[in-house]
């Protein structure tokens, strides 16, 4: 083992040399560099995991979170997720919503549920099983005035179940409505829905 290695593995490193001071401040500045990446991955607090969810949700579906608005329902046969502008009258607004649902659709009928992941940066719940059974989930995108819906249907039990868990984070996360004319609950506390980061 290099002697240099060896003196920061033994004790306090007190640089003898020019490259061994080197070597420490490289050393301090990766882990100064990597800390804050770590911890933006995954906000804890509410207010900086919602505003997270806003900003990736912007990226991955192409319109302000703030401009547009979002139902997920659960139904006896799996459910639905409406997504409009509020401004019904914003032409290219709807048209986004419209193409991100048309992608979502074919990309959850394929198993892949990698837009979520992006949007809440981790592993959605219910899309492991939901992937797994994707033979036995229906998805169909219709167009609604202001955007669209995404109408989930199933007859599995497993798959049903998952899918409402996947909606039930969904309204959560997003801080959105059981069914139309519903106002989000206040007062959810969304953290819960964001596992703290694993500590190294």
């Amino acid at each position: 083992m290099p002697a240099t290695l060896t003196r920061c593995l033994d004790g306090p490193m007190k640089p003898r040399s020019l490259s061994d001071a080197l070597i420490l401040l490289l050393l301090l500045l990766l882990a100064a560099a990597c800390a804050p990446a770590h911890q933006a991955a995954r906000p804890t607090d509410p207010d900086s995991a919602f505003a997270a969810v806003q900003r990736n949700g912007a990226q991955v579906m192409g319109v302000s979170q703030d401009a547009s608005e979002h139902v997920f329902e659960d139904l006896a046969d799996g459910g639905r997720i409406l997504y409009r502008m509020r401004d019904t009258a914003d032409a290219a607004g709807v048209a986004t919503i419209r193409d991100h649902l048309r992608h979502i659709e074919h990309a959850f009928a394929q198993g892949d549920f990698s837009n979520p992941a992006q949007v809440h940066s981790m592993a959605v719940p219910g899309t492991a099983v939901m992937a797994e059974r994707k033979a036995r989930i229906r998805y169909q995108m219709t167009p609604t005035p202001g955007g669209g819906e995404l109408r989930i249907r199933t007859t599995d039990p497993a798959a049903l179940a998952a899918v409402h868990e996947f909606l039930a984070f969904q309204r959560s996360d997003h801080r959105a409505a059981g069914h139309e004319g519903m106002r989000h609950e206040p007062g959810m506390d969304h953290s819960k829905m964001h596992p703290a980061p694993a500590t190294p």
